[in-house]
């Protein structure tokens, strides 16, 4: 095994969040009295946090003040309806249980708002995680490195011990800000060819050959 420990984006990457997010978006607007906006807008947008997706998804020219509101609802609302259709990508589960036999530590590092992340990792991947970590306002959220270097730390390991995984331009950089390895895969929220343009060398089409990649 060639990495002592394994880190995970959520949104794309092991868990397929879109339905719950888009819906979350589309309930917050139609409260506020604005147009829905399509599920290939929210995907488009995603891997930045709950702000950048709220930003991104509003008609243009919005006030910032209107627009902190419909975050400050947003949020709670999708914490509270963010295991509807949210799954795991197939194969993932037992990836991680093989990683977890194989003595290879693990953990999710998400710009998803930390109370989701929390609830999402202890209900679909119980016992198998060292920690998760989410967007809070302790610390930079990615592309920034602080939560993968703090989590390495936490692990007490060394960045050439760390892989970390994802499925966006975003934890593409965060790799590379954090100086440590990187696989793309190819079933998250961005195309190849984007994974492709924005730097990836190594990208995995399904979990079986993301675990050939880590030498499960």
């Amino acid at each position: 095994m060639a990495y002592k420990a394994v880190l995970f984006d959520m949104d794309g990457t092991v868990l397929d969040t879109l339905t719950d997010l888009a819906e979350a978006v589309n309930a917050c607007f139609r409260h506020f009295g604005l147009p829905e906006v399509p599920y290939s807008l929210v995907r488009a947008k995603l891997g930045n946090g709950a702000v950048y997706l709220i930003h991104a998804c509003v008609p243009a020219g919005m006030e910032e003040e209107r627009i902190r509101e419909l975050i400050a609802w947003y949020k709670p609302y999708y914490d509270a309806h963010c295991r509807i259709e949210t799954r795991p990508y197939p194969g993932i589960p037992e990836l991680m249980a093989e990683l977890k036999a194989k003595g290879v530590k693990q953990a999710i590092i998400s710009n998803k708002p930390d109370p989701a992340v929390q609830e999402l990792a202890e209900e679909f991947f119980p016992g198998l995680l060292e920690l998760a970590v989410g967007e809070s306002e302790k610390v930079r959220r990615k592309p920034d490195p602080d939560t993968v270097l703090a989590a390495m730390e936490r692990m007490g390991l060394k960045r050439e011990d760390c892989v970390y995984i994802g499925d966006t331009e975003v934890d593409l950089a965060t790799a590379r800000n954090a100086g440590m390895d990187v696989i793309a895969v190819s079933w998250g929220f961005r195309s190849e060819e984007e994974l492709v343009a924005a730097g990836a060398t190594r990208i995995a089409h399904s979990a079986q050959e993301l675990g050939e990649m880590l030498g499960v």
